[in-house]
This record gives C-alpha cells, structure tokens and sequence, in this order.
C-alpha cells in the first residue's frame, strides 16, 4: 500500500507541475501576441499617438483645401480625381464648368468648384 501512496502523490506533484507550466506556457503566448501587435500597429517613427495626430491635422487641412473656390487642373488630372480630392461631385463640377470637356482637361485650366 505504501507504493501506490507514493505514486498517486508523484503524479499529483506532476499534474500540479504540468497545470503550473500550462499557465506560464498561456501567459507568455499572449504577451508575445501583444508585442507582435504593437509592433505592427507603431509608425516608423515608433509613436503611433503621434500619427493618429497627424492623420487629424492632415484630414483638416484636406477639408481646406477642398472650401477653395477654384481648383487649377495639373497634368494627368481627371475629373473623377478632381472631384474626389476636392469633395465636389463630378455632375457639380460640370455644371459649374458649362465650357468643360471632361475627356479633355487642359493643364494650367482653372475649374470653379462653388
């Protein structure tokens, strides 16, 4: 009878062991997974708080840009990319622009927008 008490307790200290590793084993994969992510998520720079600042800043000046009551057509612009970098719809644009041949857009032309 002694030898069963002493297997039933070296298997209950190995199940303990095992439970305890299973743990510390979870533990490390997910601190592992968070660095993982966080590495992926910072900029080139290493401050992703200071990109999400940028992002506002650049998004606000983008909305300026768009208030402008002319745009001046560049080489190789289209309407349709007009109009998304402006925010004017297309329809809007060729209304305001009686004269505009939206298959030929002139570099140095001068668009109203409002």
């Amino acid at each position: 009878m002694a030898s069963s008490t002493r297997t039933s307790t070296t298997l209950g200290t190995r199940s303990i062991l095992a439970r305890i590793a299973a743990v510390l084993a979870l533990a490390a994969c997910g601190v592992a997974i968070y660095l993982l992510v966080t590495s992926f998520t910072e900029t080139e720079s290493g401050n992703s708080k200071n990109d999400k600042k940028n992002r506002s800043e650049q998004s606000k000046d983008d909305k300026q840009s768009s208030l402008a009551p002319s745009y001046t057509v560049a080489a190789g612009d289209t309407l349709s990319a007009i109009a998304v970098a402006t925010g004017v719809p297309e329809p809007r644009i060729e209304r305001l622009n009686p004269e505009l041949d939206s298959e030929t857009l002139i570099a140095g032309q001068v668009l109203v927008l409002r």
